[in-house]
């Protein structure tokens, strides 16, 4: 059965504009876009402004809490958070650290309602890396403790691509790598970086599995070797500057900034740091994907993390972000509202670009054709 969706606007998030459109959706995928459109069954959309589904290239929907519980909480805790985000408009995630491939095979089968989940089991890391978890007074300390989430460390070029297969036998959609260290150890000088011919190795052993690499960054050299060395988008980049950004642009290495996070820390010279690398980075032609670091208790998610793009760069810059740039960097055919493109659209109340109050818009959203949660 086809379902029109009659009488609202259609946002082109590459161009920013607005048209009057129907949609037409047959399964999950878009049939048409135009106007004097027939269907099925029709949904008055008279009023409000369609946009694709919302995609967060950077979450951790099921990463440990600060206190010890049993692993089973990890990913029970996780089932509602999916819940949340789905109905809330994001239709598609990449989890950056914690998720397992049991996560998204239950939602692949339906057992829990979630977006679609990309996953890279754990941050793989040097010794004294941030995926390195050690204490001075226990020595070795796994929060994690799972199986389905392999030993990340690695020392050495043979030891990062052991490290890739690893993950790609658990499971991993993408390959996740620290090239630099956490804030607090780049802001107290002890630091602990992948060297480029790890980065390397790891990059060429991911895509001879078939697999793309994200790269946690906050610091300028750390991000510049990511890019050379070929992943395919720096996460953070807190503390970029020219040099860095002009790897990323050469390279053609996506920016994921993650500002939610670090405006979360309330260390102003961070987010003074941050914003300047986006906007210098953006002035430059790097292209820049949204995602919002949902590991911070309370989670902030992409509605956040959209309202913080946009005072930087523009309501219509973060749309593109968290839409057809977050569909081109994950490689996949949504983001548009377009003949052919997977059927995850989004109806808002209103015809504006506005991202603030954006969970106060959303009238109803349909992931892969099928409606999730009209207003109540």
């Amino acid at each position: 059965m086809t379902v029109l969706l009659d009488g609202g606007r259609v946002l082109d998030p590459d161009t920013g504009e607005t048209a009057r459109a129907d949609v037409l959706l047959d399964g999950d995928r878009i049939a048409a876009v135009d106007t004097g459109l027939d269907g099925d069954e029709r949904v008055d959309c008279t009023g409000g402004l369609l946009v694709p589904g919302l995609i967060d290239c950077h979450v951790h929907v099921a990463f440990p809490r600060p206190e010890p519980l049993p692993r089973s909480a990890r990913i029970l805790e996780a089932v509602p958070v999916l819940r949340r985000l789905l109905a809330r408009g994001v239709t598609t995630v990449r989890d950056a650290w914690g998720a397992d491939a049991g996560v998204a095979h239950a939602l692949r089968e339906g057992w829990i309602d979630g977006p679609d989940l990309l996953i890279s089991l754990r941050q793989l890391s040097p010794t004294g890396g941030l995926g390195d978890s050690w204490s001075p007074d226990t020595g070795p300390v796994d929060r994690i403790g799972d199986p389905a989430l392999p030993d990340p460390v690695f020392d050495g070029p043979d030891a990062a691509r052991a490290a890739v297969r690893r993950m790609v036998r658990a499971g991993a959609d993408w390959i996740k790598v620290g090239a630099g260290g956490g804030m607090r150890d780049l802001r107290a000088g002890r630091e602990v970086q992948a060297t480029p011919a790890e980065l390397g190795a790891l990059v060429d052993e991911a895509a001879r599995c078939g697999r793309d690499v994200l790269a946690h960054a906050h610091g300028a050299r750390a991000a510049e070797n990511a890019a050379v060395a070929g992943a395919r988008s720096v996460e953070h980049g807190v503390f970029l500057d020219d040099t860095a950004i002009a790897a990323l642009r050469e390279h053609g290495t996506w920016y994921v900034p993650t500002l939610a996070p670090i405006a979360g820390m309330g260390d102003d010279d961070a987010i003074a740091a941050h914003r300047a690398s986006l906007t210098a980075a953006v002035a430059a032609g790097v292209p820049v994907a949204a995602g919002s670091d949902l590991a911070t208790r309370p989670h902030v998610d992409l509605h956040t993390e959209l309202r913080l793009l946009a005072e930087c760069l523009g309501e219509a810059a973060a749309w593109r972000a968290a839409t057809t740039e977050a569909a081109r960097l994950l490689r996949l055919d949504r983001g548009h509202i377009a003949p052919g493109q997977r059927a995850d659209v989004v109806l808002l109340d209103g015809t504006g670009l506005a991202v603030d109050a954006l969970a106060d818009r959303i009238r109803q959203v349909w992931h892969r054709g099928r409606p999730v949660s009209p207003r109540s």
